[in-house]
């Protein structure tokens, strides 16, 4: 049975990675251009060994050149699933990683994922294309809402005054400050639980 599999949204699973050599796993992504993102998992059947991991690439499909690998990150027995984002990966021009030993260089018109045991130490070192990890960019949006919502608190803080300092302004709404920060830790609250919990 096969060992890794990849899903891309609104098709069936793919677990028919062929493999290079004993450490080179490649599988075939038809239709490549509408795809955003990719799940790349292990289906359970066989552990990695102890301290190896498997290093996941992508290869847009091109006409002309043989492949050009992008480093997305890692699956392990620790973590044995990964959602990468591989929509800017075609539009932003990056400049494409060696290319691992044992994938070879047979030019083709589909996307591929390639799979590479590797020491988990050195996966651990390497860094990711740009933008591809989905939770990172979870991670980044989180960290700018949060930055957000202190810069909106903090302005709005700067002009707070006690009841005996306000002067009459009957055209004036007046929302206590105590309203403001519930709100604020109320959206916190529900963000730490659900990045996307807005949506809804």
């Amino acid at each position: 049975m096969a060992m890794f599999g990849v899903l891309v949204s609104g098709r069936l699973a793919q677990t028919d990675f062929v493999q290079a050599d004993p450490t080179h796993f490649l599988l075939t992504i038809n239709d490549a251009d509408n795809i955003n993102y990719v799940v790349v998992f292990m289906t359970g059947t066989t552990p990695f060994p102890d301290d190896m991991g498997g290093g996941v690439y992508f290869s847009w499909p091109s006409a002309e050149a043989p492949p050009q690998w992008q480093y997305l990150g890692q699956i392990s027995n620790e973590k044995p699933s990964a959602i990468f984002r591989i929509s800017r990966l075609k539009s932003s021009g990056l400049e494409a990683s060696s290319v691992p030993v044992g994938f070879g260089q047979k030019v083709t018109h589909n996307a591929q994922i390639g799979i590479s045991l590797e020491p988990l130490q050195v996966l651990r070192s390497m860094t990711p294309a740009v933008e591809t990890s989905a939770e990172l960019a979870a991670v980044g949006f989180v960290e700018f809402t949060q930055r957000m919502l202190e810069s909106f608190l903090n302005f709005v803080t700067s002009f707070s005054q006690t009841q005996g300092q306000m002067s009459p302004a009957p055209n004036e709404i007046f929302v206590p400050l105590s309203y403001v920060q519930t709100w604020y830790q109320n959206f916190e609250r529900r963000l730490a639980q659900n990045v996307y919990f807005w949506k809804n």
